[in-house]
């Protein structure tokens, strides 16, 4: 017979009437009615295919089946106690090494602010575990999840592999920036188009794959980068334009060293979710993890 969860409440009923000598004497502890007491009685009777006990005006007793089920009764749930234990333990006393991988330049995204409230969280109900931050390119950080190298990455990841889950966190939104240098710096919007943008060198990002040159339908960047440093340096040598997160430009957009053009034309949200190996089972320190990550920016797991 499979076990059900009715058979545990059943179970739990009859081991409690016993422990307590009959029916009338296990009715303050269970706050049922004898009525009830007895149909719960009869209910797992018929569950189980004998009679457990003798009750009347001849007193309570049980029969041999019925001792027989008790003190198995009693063992199972001394060693569900046991098992509930033991998880407990497991729980409270986390430890290991969790590697979390980030991509670059992400410290002033506003929108990201929640993986600090999460790492200490984290910290606070794991205080054993070693953390390990990496930083990849978008890349790079994908290949160290599908390799298992990290247990959790966070990024706009440019493309979905199957057998990894994603979990949707923040957007972030680019602009188009040029340098305080460049011939296109001090020229107002309103005179340039896309014919104009083009007479430029444009740098692509290798890990966007076009997605930042399809506007100016040009068949390959002028220069490429596999991070936000890099394509920022281009940008404000003056020989370059190109995508930059709003919240990273923003530092050079405030000391006049970098503006965006035309802004509300130029512009591309990345989604940036946290990833995982879907195909493994994840270990108790990064379902820790990924929990908190979830409640914090208001996300559901898929």
């Amino acid at each position: 017979m499979a076990m059900e969860q009715t058979d545990l409440k059943l179970l739990r009923i009859f081991l409690t009437i016993v422990e307590a000598g009959g029916f009338a004497a296990a009715q303050s502890e269970l706050n049922l009615s004898l009525s009830t007491i007895s149909s719960y009685v009869t209910a797992l009777e018929t569950r189980l295919g004998f009679v457990l006990c003798k009750r009347g005006r001849s007193g309570f007793s049980l029969t041999r089946e019925g001792q027989v089920v008790f003190e198995e009764a009693h063992r199972l749930f001394k060693s569900v106690a046991h098992y509930e234990t033991r998880m407990r333990s497991l729980r409270d006393k986390l430890n290991g090494t969790l590697t979390i991988g980030l991509t670059d330049n992400t410290i002033t995204d506003p929108g990201a602010r929640q993986i600090e409230q999460t790492i200490a969280r984290f910290v606070q109900h794991a205080p054993d575990v070693t953390l390990n931050i990496v930083t990849y390119p978008p890349n790079d950080l994908l290949r160290e999840v599908v390799t298992g190298a990290i247990q959790v990455g966070i990024c706009a990841f440019p493309k979905t592999v199957l057998g990894l889950s994603y979990i949707p966190l923040y957007p972030e939104m680019h602009r188009f920036y040029c340098g305080a240098d460049h011939p296109l710096f001090k020229v107002p919007d309103s005179d340039i188009d896309i014919d104009e943008i083009r007479r430029f060198r444009i740098v692509g990002r290798k890990f966007w794959l076009g997605r930042d040159l399809k506007d100016f339908a040009i068949a390959r960047p002028h220069a490429t980068v596999s991070d936000m440093e890099g394509e920022a340096r281009l940008i404000l040598s003056g020989a370059f334009l190109g995508y930059l997160p709003e919240h990273y430009a923003k530092q050079f957009v405030d000391t006049g060293r970098m503006r965006p053009i035309r802004p509300e034309q130029f512009c591309v949200e990345a989604l940036f979710q946290a990833s995982f190996d879907s195909n493994k089972q994840l270990d108790p320190v990064a379902e820790l993890f990924l929990d908190l990550l979830i409640k914090d920016f208001g996300a559901t797991r898929n």
